[in-house]
């Protein structure tokens, strides 16, 4: 047993590795990160790109693809649903077990569709029925289309990871999508599971950078502390949202609970702990998705205790006190929801200029 084994079986936090290449799968490195108690998978535009882009374990399946005539970009899908399937399979004795609370394996939509309601839902639910795998995660961003989009799928009984989660207001959106989309949904509601990713790293950065620009010592005092307060106070409003006579209807049909998932865990800024983002916010019915930098630092050193709402109160001070300083957290999400979905995009387009240079080549 490993501190990633406790972390969930004393703590009931499931450790995620937000990381995934073929070669893994083709050497056994993921079968060992499952033994040693990694519990799901989560994938993005930017982890496929340096994937791809950073070994040759790809080419030869790509130059069969542009061969037979594939699109550059039909060639990019193929391929990754390939490495998926094939995660997914490793992963799901930890979906059989766990009795569908983990062994899940994330994929996302084309990030071009950030705002593109209508076809966000079409390519989900392509996702899900050309896969097929009951532990299947289709990745929707919470922008303010992505929200409409998840409580359409939610209500087809639909399996969906939330991301690029970056503030509270956005959070309490995303719940509601998931409820509605509950109630909505006429079949076995035990069937449909969903996790909300509230990214953490990177409000810490642009945050700090912010609080540096106001520069009294008041503002410099309080670096490092935004993101764990917020994703601290996301968790208080999950407890606050899953109970009532609301949830209790919903649970009565076999529904779960959404469950919070930190991502952006891994620590941006030297100087602070490297599990910083994981020893402060452990807690029930939550989510840690990990690069493997930072899985192997919790296993080496981690804390392992319910802190995430240890003190809610003092979660709350803390960002009030950003706020007087001067710094409006509401344009830190908006501004953060922004980057991430140009981040994404950029990585994608990257990748299949890559891709298309290669098939030059090739041909």
């Amino acid at each position: 047993m490993t501190r990633l084994h406790d972390l969930y079986h004393e703590h009931g936090q499931s450790p995620w590795l937000d990381n995934l290449r073929r070669s893994w799968i083709t050497g056994g490195e993921l079968a060992r990160w499952v033994e040693r108690g990694v519990r799901g998978i989560t994938s993005n535009p930017t982890i496929f790109q340096k994937a791809i882009d950073g070994s040759d374990v790809y080419d030869e399946q790509f130059r069969e693809l542009t061969r037979a005539g594939a699109p550059v970009e039909d060639a990019y899908w193929t391929m990754v649903l390939d490495d998926i399937r094939a995660a997914l399979a490793i992963m799901r004795p930890v979906h059989d077990a766990s009795d569908g609370v983990d062994g899940y394996v994330s994929v996302e939509v084309a990030p071009d569709l950030a705002h593109d309601l209508d076809g966000t839902v079409a390519a989900a639910r392509r996702l899900h029925d050309e896969i097929g795998e009951p532990n299947l995660f289709v990745k929707v961003p919470a922008t303010a289309e992505g929200v409409e989009a998840i409580r359409t799928l939610i209500a087809e009984g639909r399996s969906i990871n939330v991301t690029l989660i970056f503030g509270l207001d956005r959070y309490a959106e995303v719940m509601e999508a998931y409820i509605a989309g509950l109630e909505a949904h006429d079949g076995d509601l035990s069937a449909v599971r969903s996790v909300a990713s509230f990214f953490v790293s990177r409000v810490d950065t642009e945050v700090d950078r912010r609080l540096e620009a106001i520069g009294t010592e008041e503002a410099l005092a309080l670096r490092g502390k935004a993101a764990v307060a917020q994703a601290q106070l996301a968790y208080g409003r999950f407890l606050e949202t899953f109970t009532g006579p609301r949830w209790q209807a919903l649970a009565e049909r076999g529904a779960k609970v959404q469950r919070p998932l930190w991502a952006s865990t891994s620590t941006k800024n030297p100087a602070y702990p490297d599990t910083l983002y994981v020893d402060t916010l452990i807690g029930p019915d939550t989510v840690n998705t990990m690069p493997e930098a930072t899985l192997e630092a919790f296993e080496d050193h981690g804390t392992l205790a319910r802190t995430v709402d240890a003190d809610l109160d003092a979660a709350a001070r803390t960002l009030d006190r950003i706020r007087e300083v001067g710094v409006d957290l509401d344009d830190v999400s908006r501004v953060l929801e922004d980057q991430g979905v140009a981040a994404f995009a950029k990585s994608f387009d990257e990748l299949i200029a890559s891709l298309s240079a290669k098939a030059d080549r090739l041909r």
